[in-house]
Order: structure tokens, then sequence, then C-alpha cells
């Protein structure tokens, strides 16, 4: 007697099948929320209706596959299309927060005057035509190339000190480190307008909130660099050593070129997080109006601080401003990564 041929589970993704339930689980959970939230319950509101409605999409979307498959496929596909669907939300969440602040800020970005003046002679009730964030954008560059020229020494070497030593001062310093990243900004700027502007007499400047930034840059990047250092292979390692090279030209011959794109990737994140913080500026740095290409005498403010102001106030053309500000700030960070990941890229063959 003769044993029936197996019958093998397809597996593949993107199946026309599949689709059409995908297709109609959606249409079903759309309508399915909308009677709710209209006729049912007194629910309003954008994000309970994107749950609800995510909710039943993934119920009749099993319910559906239930009927021609088994529970290990019913299964692996719910969690093909649960993990789509996340991905499809943050992505529309994204484009979304992107697309406001472009939308909402277009006009201001239309006028050349919005890149070249400063708000220092700018009224509540003026055009769009007169005014904008030069010194802002100068501002920002200055303080996160400070930074950047404390914090990227000292965050490679203390990643370098983490990952080729051992021993109980190594994990407290890791320890401290991870307490770090948790800091809230406007303990750094407290911090900072203590130790340098009160103790030691540094003028509030950009300077000082440089200094405050790379308190928050810090921790960030020394803890992707530990990530990204450990990863290098102790092969390589033990290769160098084994030719006779010492330990410091080990790392910095072998381990740190190796590495050299997760530290770019590491560098991006600190800077992602210096440029986008607005307490410490304001705490260290104060506010003006005026462009200020010395750093270090004079208030000067930032991208994210000017667009905090903007933003609060009554007037719709000050308010224009600000998601314009906020438009250029998200400008500026694309920039510094395509920068980031041009400098970290590594060469066929190398």
């Amino acid at each position: 007697m003769s044993l029936p041929a197996e019958v093998r589970r397809d597996t593949r993704a993107g199946r026309a099948r599949d689709r059409i339930a995908e297709t109609a689980s959606l249409a079903a959970a759309v309508g399915l929320t909308w009677i709710v939230f209209a006729w049912i319950a007194p629910f309003d509101g954008p994000i309970g209706f994107v749950v609800l409605g995510y909710v039943l999409f993934l119920a009749l979307y099993a319910t559906l596959v239930s009927l021609d498959e088994r529970g290990p496929a019913v299964r692996d596909r719910l969690a093909a299309v649960a993990i789509r669907g996340l991905a499809y939300l943050v992505v529309g969440t994204l484009v979304g927060i992107v697309g406001y602040t472009i939308w909402s800020g277009l006009r201001s970005l239309l006028h050349l005057n919005f890149f070249t003046q400063d708000l220092a002679v700018t009224q509540q009730l003026d055009p769009l035509s007169v005014g904008g964030i030069l010194h802002a954008v100068v501002g920002t560059l200055e303080q996160i190339a400070m930074a950047l020229a404390v914090v990227l020494p000292l965050g490679v070497v203390c990643a370098v000190f983490l990952t080729e030593t051992r021993g109980a001062f190594t994990r407290f310093v890791r320890t401290v480190v991870e307490a770090m990243t948790a800091l809230p900004s406007i303990v750094a700027g407290l911090f900072v307008y203590a130790s340098l502007i009160l103790t030691v007499g540094v003028p509030s400047s950009g300077f000082a909130a440089s200094m405050a930034i790379s308190v928050m840059m810090l921790p960030i990047i020394i803890r992707a660099a530990d990530v990204v250092l450990r990863v290098v292979p102790g092969s390589l390692r033990e290769a160098s050593l084994a030719l006779g090279a010492s330990s410091w030209r080990t790392t910095w011959h072998v381990v740190l070129p190796t590495a050299r794109s997760g530290l770019a990737t590491a560098v991006i994140l600190g800077t992602a997080r210096g440029l986008g913080e607005t307490s410490p500026v304001l705490i260290t740095a104060g506010f003006t109006t005026n462009l200020a290409l010395n750093p270090f005498d004079g208030p000067q403010v930032s991208l994210p601080l000017v667009t905090f102001n903007l933003i609060r106030s009554p007037y719709e053309g000050m308010v224009t401003r600000g998601y314009g500000a906020a438009a250029v700030l998200m400008v500026v960070v694309v920039v510094l990564f395509v920068i980031g990941r041009l400098v970290g890229r590594t060469r066929k063959g190398k």
C-alpha cells in the first residue's frame, strides 16, 4: 500500500490569493470601524480609528486565511501581514509628519530672504518677504561643529577603552554611560550653566550651548561605537597581534578601519540627538533675533529654539516661519546623514 504524496505548504510571499484577502480584510475593517465610530460607540479621534481598524483587519484576515489554510499557515500569514502593516504604519506616520511640516512652512520656504536674513527687524505682522532664519542656521552649524570637535575623539576613545579593556573600572564606566543616555536635556543645560557660566565666568554664548549639547551627544556616540567595535571579529585582532603588532597599532590599523561605517552611524545618531535639543541652548546661550557669527561672545540661537519660539506665536506669519525652520532642520539632518554615510562608506576590496 503506497503512502499518499506529501502536500507541501506554500510559503512563498506575494500570492494573489493573499493580496485579495488583505484587500478585502482592509476594506471590511475600515467599514466596520466607521460604523462603530459613527453609529455604535461614542468614539472620536484618528488614533482610535487606526488602532481599532488595525485590530479588526488582523481578525478578519486571520478568519479569511483559516478558510483555506491550516493552523501553522494561518499564524505565518498573520505574522507576516502584521509586520508589514506595522511597517506601513511607521512609514506612513513619518511621511505624514514630514509632509505636514513642509506643507505648513512652504510659503516661507518660497522666499529667498527666509535663508539670507535674520529676524532682527522683523515685526509680528510683517509679511513673509521680510525676515528669515539665517541666524538660526549659522548658530546650529557652529554649535554642532564645536560639539562634534569635543565629542568625536572622546566618544571613540571611550568606546575603544570599553571594548579593548576588562576590569571593574570598565564596568563602572559602562554603567555611567548607560545612565547618561537617560539624562534629561534640561539637566545637561543646568550643569553647563552652573559649571561654566556661573563658576568659570564663560558668557552665555554658542560655545556654552555646544558644551551642553556635547553632554547629550557623548553617551549616544559611546554606546553606539561600543556596540560596533565589539562586532569586529576577534580573529582580526589575533592575526594582527600574531604578526607582532602592539595593541594600540592593532586598534588603530585594524579595529577602527574595520568598524568605520559603524562608527559613522554612531556619529550620525549622536549628531541627530544634538540637533534637536532646545532647552540646553535656551539656558546656556539665551535667545536673540540677530545674526551672531562669533559663538564665544553673546547669545546665539539654534533652529530647534527658533522653531519653538515661532510656533508659540499667535500670528500666522510667525507660525509659518516656525514650520519653515523645522523643515530646514530636517534638511540639515538629512544632509549630515548623507555626509556621514559617504565618510563611513567602505570601498570594494577594502
